[in-house]
């Protein structure tokens, strides 16, 4: 009966977080020229060499998009190439940046690629890294609803997936030296400050249990 009690309870506690997290689908093209483009960024970049671009998620990177809509940012996601202005990063490869989640000012969560996919969103770290967009930017700070949802994402996915790490986009250089760093060119790197020093604390103080580290 006791036994019975606990699974009766345990049922109830992921009854109550799947209320707690809805995750809409919206998920972009993930084309057979994408997954070429993933599969070729990966050896390139990564050295490794895969038949299909799988990744074994271990950290998860908090971003924010600098601006737009769900609506705009879903569009530039879900194109293939990089646009020319972004020379530094099209020079390394002409597959386009992306992400696994975005989440709206009102805390809504979008499925944009499977967790386990490849996406371009962190140097050094795609191969392993879990990429969460936030709709705002440093002159439109991110809400505390987006703290919210941002929480109730990092729990499911650490359950559902060997997550050991959790880090701002600002946060990922400190990587650079480590075992988990895998980029071939030493020379590229660029500078992040999204998405802010305190909505990542704020994310910490929620997921203290969790005992996510933030450097290797």
């Amino acid at each position: 009966m006791k036994r019975i009690f606990q699974l009766l309870f345990l049922s109830f506690c992921l009854i109550s977080q799947a209320q707690n997290l809805k995750i809409i689908q919206k998920p972009i093209d993930y084309s057979k020229e994408r997954m070429k483009l993933s599969l070729d960024y990966m050896k390139d970049h990564h050295n490794l060499i895969q038949k299909t671009p799988n990744i074994t998620p271990k950290i998860i990177v908090l971003h924010y998009t600098a601006g737009g809509t769900i609506e705009s940012n879903f569009r530039y996601f879900n194109n293939l190439y990089l646009e020319n202005h972004r020379a530094t990063l099209k020079n390394q490869s002409p597959l386009n940046v992306s992400a696994h989640f975005l989440v709206d000012r009102d805390g809504t969560v979008y499925q944009l690629v499977d967790p386990e996919l490849f996406t371009r969103h962190t140097i050094g770290l795609n191969y392993c890294a879990i990429g969460i967009e936030n709709i705002g930017s440093k002159s439109q700070p991110l809400t505390d609803k987006q703290v919210e949802a941002n929480a109730e994402l990092v729990k499911y996915l650490a359950k559902k997936y060997p997550i050991e790490y959790l880090i701002g986009h600002s946060e990922y250089g400190v990587f650079r030296n480590s075992k988990l760093w895998k980029e071939t060119d030493s020379k590229y790197f660029t500078g992040k400050e999204d998405p802010g020093s305190e909505f990542m604390r704020k994310i910490r103080e929620k997921l203290t249990d969790l005992k996510l580290k933030s450097q290797p």
